[in-house]
């Protein structure tokens, strides 16, 4: 698979009960998300958020912000700009890897950021309207996608990000080209789905659940290693013999330069979050892999891992392919 579903070992970063007694949060802690409201990383960070409110994690608030702009270059310059701060933190997507590589202007090097944890590994599934009632599975979906040509438009999250790496790695595998349109986030993408601006899109479980369960859309194929729990009848790629297989990762992350006592602080308060009931039930009612936790020094093993497979992505589908231009 390009992005391995190996769990990653459980932190190898060790800190003491004394540090963490001493590093508290002073003010509140601003929760940067590098999408648009309603996408799958706004409703990560959202749910997050009211989990440390509900159980008192925090003795200060957490603030979730959206800073989408440049398909999360807004928010990655932002954390570059916040070294050394200690209240502010990252929820990331695998632009985490692809906008720093796609626009190296940006000054960005994410391997500088301070590794918290991992939540989860997101899953994407191939989604049409209900309405397209030719379209019953990934033959008949190629078929039309090739008679409607370049009229066929694919809405997806951002340019450059893992949306439209995807919509390009379908692409090649099938012989046909689409018109991709890019939205801040994925809970857009959802609604221009079901209001038919766009045929189809590539969809993470969460941004599309709610129509699906409404009956307006209908997932076709899921690019996974195996059948998610939440979709039993719905085939993989690799099933099919597609040589397609794809994930994002759902981590958080501090600005360079965070203090250790700060990450220890936050990497307890993140594994609270994972450990709890509601975190690994929201995991399998919405099609995310929670894995096992990792953070600290893993993650970073796991972020420049992901980083050379994206690197190497980017390489083989064409920059252009990605990003439209």
């Amino acid at each position: 698979p390009l992005v391995p579903l190996v769990a990653v070992a459980a932190c190898a970063a060790t800190f003491s009960t004394a540090a963490l007694a001493e590093w508290k949060p002073r003010k509140p802690i601003e929760m940067i998300i590098m999408a648009g409201t309603g996408g799958g990383a706004d409703q990560i960070a959202r749910l997050i958020q009211g989990l440390i409110e509900k159980n008192k994690l925090s003795p200060r608030p957490v603030i979730p912000i959206n800073k989408p702009g440049g398909s999360g270059a807004e928010a990655l310059r932002y954390m570059e700009d916040k070294a050394g701060d200690d209240h502010t933190v990252l929820v990331t997507l695998n632009s985490f890897y692809t906008t720093p590589t796609i626009q190296p202007d940006l000054g960005v090097d994410v391997s500088k950021f301070t590794p918290i944890g991992r939540m989860a590994i997101d899953n994407f599934l191939l989604w049409v309207h209900t309405d397209d009632k030719d379209i019953t599975d990934v033959d008949s979906y190629v078929a039309a996608v090739k008679a409607a040509g370049k009229e066929w438009k694919v809405g997806g999250t951002g340019s450059g990000q893992e949306d439209s790496i995807l919509t390009a790695m379908m692409e090649k595998e099938f012989g046909y080209e689409v018109t991709y349109i890019p939205f801040p986030g994925g809970g857009t993408v959802a609604k221009n789905l079901v209001g038919k601006h766009i045929n189809s899109t590539v969809n993470n479980p969460a941004e599309q659940n709610e129509f699906y369960r409404a009956g307006n859309t209908k997932p076709l194929v899921q690019f996974t290693a195996e059948r998610l729990p939440a979709y039993p009848d719905i085939p993989t790629a690799k099933e099919l013999g597609i040589d397609i297989e794809y994930y994002m990762q759902r981590s958080l992350n501090g600005p360079p330069g965070m203090s250790a006592e700060a990450q220890a602080w936050y990497m307890d308060l993140f594994k609270q979050v994972f450990d709890s009931d509601e975190w690994q039930q929201f995991c399998v009612d919405d099609g995310l892999d929670c894995g096992e936790w990792s953070a600290g020094d893993d993650l970073a093993a796991f972020h420049a891992e992901q980083l050379t497979r994206h690197v190497e992505l980017i390489e083989a589908v064409g920059a252009s392919a990605i990003t439209g231009e």
